[in-house]
């Protein structure tokens, strides 16, 4: 911010005083004094940008030649050329300004004037950094940041020790970590550094990561600051000129921090479809591999269309009782998932495990035990929540069927949890184990950025809907919407999403909190029968993180998958205190999701998976629930490290807050390799608060 108030200022000093010059061009002494300003103005200018060209290295040249020749001859013949290349600066300027307003306008939801000018952008920046702005431009922290040196800046270069890189800043309920950049000469003396090295790191920072930088205060409340990321910037070096690389970045130091916990989870078809073992050997030696580098342990799903594929409670365990063996006699910890949802569906399934036989038999003679779109197209990925209390499967309801599943688990593997070697079940709730409904289901023809389907049209979710109506005194709204799009609409497209639209009506406030509350009671159902089933034992949950169309008023892709969280209303604190009633941990797959928020998609998408992150991580937090993560994206590289670290170890959080473990998606050949699994054992010893060596990216 201040280095963006800098510029701007500099900028209009030196266009009005080249204005005022070029009145003047006549007088050879003025025009002398003008052309040296304007070279050396030029110079700073280059110094302080981003990129340069050849053609301004040209240029320079040729103003150090005038102003250095005696006589000068061809210096009074100038005016009117600078004064064409003045017009075209400004033609520039007014251009990148018109486009970046815009920009703002549309994907960032700043409320900029027609005519506005940078003043308005910097005041907007400010306020959402949590900064208040006068209107005479008088601008100071909010209370929520607490006190910051005047300036923004150090008075000398801090430890690189404790230092990151391009920290986002949360919302003000979790204070974000200040900004902050460099003077010129800390800056000059550290990029000098970088000029001489022969090739760019391989961990280098991409170009649309090097166009953000920010402090962050360090371990003695000291005010730190991150270095400009700059590429192909122009340095002077004994007085000349040379093109320099990007600088090594410092890294945040972790060493001494809390000790978190990580997992790695096992390949989807560890477990084959007849419950054995695959390939023994060769994952007996990746473990031992894991467990040189001190991972804690691993996780696993327990399929119940494997367990109990072929009649009703006849289970076989035979296959996780050998891997539960082998993990036990190397000392690892096991995370178990109680996964009651097919898989194979879904991005990134490499396995195809159905439900179990015997349902998809029960399943061909009544197809509304499994959720329904409104056209009446059937998902076996998950049972409908409808059939929670309907004894549809062989005399059992839903949740009957797994309660059973999970008490017959914790019988056969009783002395793992006597032993502490299973530390924690998570209850598989919906779709990849996610509690929500099967809204955007990719063989129905869903893509991403779509909003997705209400999943309530089969005749035991139509049933209590007309329950609820009726309850309401208003039977005619026993009923769907009939506006709400198909998979892959836009919010705006819909009568029920848009601005404005049924959704905020009174029948849209009575669906939606009927459609959410079926999910919550699902919820609240499984999760007080696994806390029997599993008494004195961890339990969790997992949410997913649904961060498209956040930024639009109804949050459609939200409301489709069951969070009744539109801007009006936070529907995760129900969620929340569900959780906390019965002493659940919430496993949220957000460990990356700020390192998505460059993705041209995201803009389109009017996403923002920092605002959802921290809505849910506030939420959790506030009713003092575990949280725990893992990654949605598959990556080796030490920056996606460096923002799960970042984001699971918050060092702004006031009250020291953090992420109670991390599971690493997925045990693979590639994790394996030489330079990644060098990467992932650094990570691990960050995570576990060691010290490393080489803080630099």
């Amino acid at each position: 911010m201040q280095k963006l108030l800098g510029a701007s200022e500099e900028d209009d000093e030196e266009e009005m005083e080249m204005d005022v010059k070029e009145e003047d061009d006549e007088d050879e002494e003025n025009g002398e004094k003008h052309i040296a300003a304007q070279m050396m103005m030029g110079i700073d200018g280059v110094m302080a940008s981003t990129s340069s060209s050849s053609g301004q290295f040209q240029h320079q040249q040729q103003l150090q030649e005038q102003v250095s020749t005696p006589g000068g001859g061809a210096r009074r013949s100038r005016p009117l050329e600078e004064k064409e290349r003045t017009k075209l600066r400004e033609r520039h300027r007014r251009a990148i300004t018109a486009r970046i307003l815009a920009g703002l306008r549309r994907h960032g939801n700043y409320n900029l004037r027609v005519r506005a000018d940078i003043n308005d952008v910097i005041a907007a920046l400010a306020r959402e950094a949590g900064w208040v702005v006068l209107p005479d431009g008088t601008t100071f922290p909010s209370r929520s940041q607490g006190s910051r040196p005047a300036g923004g800046t150090s008075a000398g270069m801090t430890s690189s020790s404790s230092q990151m890189v391009s920290q986002q800043a949360p919302p003000t309920s979790l204070p974000g970590a200040s900004s902050g950049y460099c003077t010129s000469a800390e800056y000059n003396a550290c990029h000098m550094k970088g000029v001489f090295m022969p090739t760019p790191s391989p961990y280098d920072l991409s170009s649309s990561a090097r166009s953000q930088s920010s402090g962050m205060v360090g371990d003695g409340g000291e005010q730190t600051e991150s270095l400009p990321l700059i590429a192909g910037s122009m340095e002077v070096i004994n007085d000349k000129q040379i093109i320099g690389l990007p600088p090594k970045l410092p890294e945040r130091d972790f060493a001494g921090t809390p000790y978190v916990p990580v997992f790695v989870m096992l390949p989807l078809g560890v477990i084959n479809l007849k419950c054995e073992l695959v390939d023994p050997d060769s994952l007996l030696k990746q473990l031992r591999v894991l467990k040189s580098i001190n991972v804690d342990g691993v996780m696993v799903d327990c399929w119940w269309g494997i367990v109990e594929a072929h009649a009703p409670q006849e289970y076989n365990w035979n296959g996780y009782r050998r891997l539960f063996q082998m993990v036990r006699e190397l000392k690892l910890k096991l995370q178990v998932v109680m996964s009651f949802h097919e898989c194979g569906v879904n991005v990134g399934d490499d396995v195809c495990i159905p439900l179990p036989h015997w349902v998809a038999e029960i399943g061909r003679s009544n197809p509304d035990i499994f959720s329904t779109d409104r056209e009446g197209r059937r998902n076996p990925e998950c049972l409908s929540w409808g059939i929670d209390k309907e004894r549809v499967l062989r005399g059992r309801t839903a949740v009957e069927v797994y309660f059973d599943y999970m008490r017959s688990f914790r019988v056969e593997f009783d002395e793992f949890f006597e032993d502490g070697i299973i530390s924690m079940v998570e209850v598989g709730l919906g779709p990849c184990g996610e509690l929500r409904y099967p809204s955007c289901p990719v063989k129905h023809g869903w893509r991403y950025p779509g909003i997705g389907e209400f999943q309530c049209y089969d005749q035991y979710m139509l049933k209590s809907l007309r329950k609820a109506a009726e309850m309401r005194g208003h039977s005619f709204w026993a009923r769907g919407p009939d506006n709400a799009g198909s998979y892959n609409s836009q919010p705006h497209e819909t009568g029920f999403f848009c601005d404005g639209g049924d959704y905020d009506s009174y029948y849209g406030r009575f669906f939606l909190n009927w459609y959410s509350q079926v999910l919550v009671n699902h919820g609240d159902l499984v999760l007080s029968l696994a806390k029997l089933a599993f008494t004195g034992s961890c339990i969790a949950a997992k949410l997913p993180g649904i961060h498209w169309w956040y930024k639009t008023a109804s949050h459609a892709a939200e409301l489709t998958a069951g969070f009744y969280n539109p801007c009006n209303r936070d529907g995760y604190t129900a969620i929340v205190a569900m959780l906390q009633k019965h002493g659940a941990a919430l496993n949220f797959a957000c460990a990356e999701l700020h390192f998505l928020e460059q993705h041209e998609d995201l803009r389109e998408a009017l996403a923002d998976p920092q605002g959802l992150v921290w809505q849910v991580l506030n939420a959790a937090w506030d009713v003092c629930i575990p949280v725990a993560s893992e990654n949605a994206l598959l990556f080796h590289d030490r920056i996606g490290y460096n923002k799960i670290l970042d984001n699971l170890k918050p060092v702004n959080d006031p009250d020291g807050r953090h992420f109670s473990s991390f599971t690493y998606l997925r045990l693979c050949p590639l994790l394996m390799e030489g330079q990644n699994f060098m990467e992932f054992e650094r990570f691990v010893k960050r995570m576990h608060g060691e010290a490393v060596l080489d803080l630099q990216v």
